[in-house]
């Protein structure tokens, strides 16, 4: 037993750091689209892979936990909550790279000083989220967990204020159309992360209770998330 909790002690440490790493990327890569700097969105884009590594290597390990040590049943939620809220780790470091490809994308296009504000505030919304949904998950919160999912609504509102604009402005500018595009992806990529960090909250809530409960209205993510503990 204790082999194994040391084994599971590693196991939510890389989970944390591949968390902690993902949410610096997150800054970096809309850093670089605001400040239009081409070099760090091109180094953003380069770590992709070492993202996508830290997620096969927490597979491995949980597929060996499960495997060979045989958890209990509360340890086998610990080990299943990670094995699928590393996916989400490792799709948000993908919408990250996302932002950094369209900063160079981007690059001798007209900018939209506004816009950029509010993807500031966007992007700092969305890395507040996944920073309390990790910190809820070490400490096995699930209420705090429930509660940063329902901040998601907020991120959606950002959303749609951004596109709201842009639509705005392109009827009064149609040479802002390329540029507007980019940063409706953007602000689209963000959406997302937050989608993400809605499935990491409800992994948090069956690690400590076991139940699998909606808290978005995403149901074909939903729908995954049941299939998947069917299966298990």
């Amino acid at each position: 037993m204790k082999q194994f909790n040391d084994e599971l002690k590693k196991l939510q440490t890389n989970f944390m750091d591949m968390g902690i790493t993902v949410s610096e990327q997150i800054y970096q890569s809309t850093k670089s689209f605001i400040d239009h700097d081409k070099p760090l969105a091109q180094k953003i884009v380069a770590q992709d892979p070492q993202i996508n590594k830290a997620e096969i290597d927490l597979e491995k390990q949980a597929l060996y936990l499960m495997a060979l040590q045989q958890p209990l049943a509360t340890n086998f939620r610990q080990v299943i909550s990670i094995l699928k809220a590393s996916s989400d780790l490792e799709r948000i470091g993908d919408h990250a790279v996302g932002i950094a490809q369209e900063t160079i994308y981007i690059k001798g296009n007209p900018r939209i000083p506004e816009i950029e504000v509010l993807i500031a505030n966007m992007t700092s919304n969305v890395r507040k989220m996944l920073e309390e949904v990790l910190d809820a998950y070490f400490r096995g919160d699930e209420i705090a967990a429930q509660h940063i999912a329902q901040t998601d609504e907020e991120i959606d509102q950002q959303f749609s204020q951004i596109r709201q604009q842009l639509t705005s402005g392109l009827e009064q500018n149609t040479d802002l159309a390329a540029a507007s595009a980019s940063y409706l992806m953007v602000a689209r990529f963000l959406e997302r992360i937050g989608d993400h960090v809605v499935n990491i909250s409800e992994w948090t809530v069956y690690s400590e209770t076991g139940d699998i409960i909606e808290l978005s209205d995403d149901q074909k993510r939903v729908k995954g998330h049941q299939e998947t503990i069917n299966r298990a």
